[in-house]
């Protein structure tokens, strides 16, 4: 699903109404009967609902949808912002007068100057219908002070389109408390990017996009930097698995991995790699690790460094279709320098890499070694490796931006690990991972998805696909994993086990 910037959804509105003889009036009820099903879906009538409008298109969508709501039972308390007594907009005064001609007894209070905001108790729904995605500069300080009173009643929090304070593009330097804070957020047409940033993702809440059957034409032809990767996406790029094909026919790859006390992160990252369907997999760790790996993972080849208790040297003696490196491989310094090397000879070769944990943390002690990056390599850090590699950044939303930067600049894919994981491409288009569960938070999930996506490769999948494909499935293992061991008791090994399940629930559409 494309994620569209505000400038781009308003182009598509308008290419609805005029090609498509669809008038604004009829785009608004369409909203509004969104909104009033999904609401009356979660609560009753009875419950108290207070409702606060803004006076642009905003506002409309709510007046609409209280109409709606109304006529099943509800009696809202409405507030209609309308500072100065003439800033209404000519469709939010129309769906104004709608609902009072319809409903000429309701609680609807007109806000032309001093506001005396009402009390908010903790069992009522409050519905933000003030700005939306219309927001263009700063909250005037009034708003400032509704918005903080709303978050801090705890009532449930309906925000429709977004929340407000909120922009809908990029929110630099926006301050939380300033922001609604809702249990539920109604996309109007298309969500929004903040949705999917981890800074304001908890401030969406719950997110239902509301569809106004917008022109597909128009979609179609319009660009995207952002995307949202879906079941269905992923379900379309993998490939079913053929009688006639043996292990051959489905790659060999290498994994890089571990050191004395850290040989449990190349179990994982093997045992990932295994489930994602590779032919032939071989760990390659120190001395250490002989029993360890042919004990947890005897399905896979072990080859030995020379040194004991580290890796010591790179030197792959097959020409393996994927090579990853980095979990648990520490940062010594002899590992360090067998890094450095192999980056060199790999940059030689174009071919490349799936880089992660130490791999990263390695060559942020010796920055130089971005430079030796393999074109189309894939790295896989969390915020904190991010930080160490590019710089300390100031919010999610920077590092995202970062990141593009980075993946241009080194010709590189980067893997975002987040709430919602972000693929950025070299090319500039970022794929945001919508499957996912908490339950992924726990340690030696990270290296789990380095073997799968090395796995993917390795099956003849481009990188930027392979990583696309490893963190959907990666995600979805983390959600088949959390309703069989629930979030607190799912470890990596769950995770890992279940890559298989994962890929089957997507190719027969589970």
């Amino acid at each position: 699903m494309k994620i569209f910037s505000n400038d781009q959804i308003k182009s598509i509105i308008q290419s609805t109404i005029e090609n498509d003889g669809v008038e604004v009036q009829e785009l608004i009820e369409r909203a509004a009967t969104g909104i009033a099903a999904e609401i009356s879906d979660r609560w009753d009538p009875k419950r108290r609902m207070v409702v606060f409008a803004g006076w642009g298109g905003n506002g409309a969508d709510t007046l609409a949808a209280c109409r709606l709501l109304m006529r099943q039972g509800y009696n809202p308390e409405i507030f209609l912002f309308n500072i100065g007594g003439r800033r209404l907009s000519q469709v939010c005064q129309n769906f104004r007068d709608q609902l009072l001609e319809e409903f000429p007894e309701a609680q609807l209070t007109e806000i032309t100057q001093q506001f005396n905001i009402p009390e908010l108790e903790r069992n009522c729904v409050v519905v933000d219908g003030l700005f939306g995605s219309g927001l263009e500069r700063s909250l005037p300080p009034s708003f400032s002070v509704l918005i903080r009173t709303i978050n801090e009643s705890n009532a449930d929090i309906v925000a429709i389109d977004l929340p407000s304070g909120l922009f809908p593009d990029v929110n630099t330097n926006s301050i939380n408390n300033n922001i609604i804070h809702a249990t539920l957020t109604l996309a109007i047409g298309f969500p929004h990017l903040p949705y999917y940033i981890d800074d304001y993702a908890e401030l969406v809440g719950e997110c239902v996009t509301i569809d106004l059957n917008l022109s597909r034409e128009a979609m179609r032809r319009t660009p995207y930097t952002f995307y949202l990767i879906t079941r269905k996406d992923v379900a379309r790029i993998l490939r079913p698995r053929w009688p006639e094909y043996t292990k051959k026919d489905y790659g060999s790859a290498l994994i890089v991995a571990g050191s004395f006390g850290m040989m449990g992160a190349a179990v994982l990252a093997t045992r990932g790699c295994l489930r994602a369907g590779v032919g032939k997999v071989t760990c390659y760790s120190p001395r250490c690790g002989l029993y360890v790996m042919q004990t947890a993972v005897p399905s896979a080849l072990f080859m030995r460094d020379t040194h004991d208790v580290a890796i010591s040297e790179i030197s792959p003696k097959y020409n393996y279709n994927a090579i990853a490196i980095g979990p648990g491989i520490g940062t010594a310094e002899v590992t360090i320098n067998a890094l450095e090397n192999y980056l060199k000879i790999a940059n030689a070769n174009s071919k490349p890499l799936v880089l992660d944990a130490d791999a990263l943390n390695c060559i942020a002690l010796r920055p130089m070694m971005l430079n030796y990056l393999p074109v189309y390599s894939v790295l896989t850090p969390h915020e904190r490796e991010f930080d160490r590699l590019f710089g300390e950044q100031p919010s999610d939303e920077a590092r995202l931006r970062t990141a593009m930067e980075k993946a241009n600049f080194y010709n590189i894919i980067i893997v975002l690990k987040g709430r919602y994981t972000a693929i950025v491409r070299p090319d500039g288009k970022v794929h945001i991972n919508s499957s996912g569960s908490p339950a992924l938070a726990t340690a030696g999930s990270g290296d789990v998805l380095t073997g799968v996506i090395a796995g993917l490769i390795a099956q003849g999948y481009p990188p930027e696909t392979a990583a696309i494909i490893g963190v959907y499935v990666h995600g979805l293992s983390g959600e088949i994993c959390a309703e069989d061991q629930g979030t607190y008791g799912t470890i990596a090994d769950d995770i890992a086990d279940n890559i298989g399940r994962a890929i089957r629930k997507i190719m027969n559409n589970e």
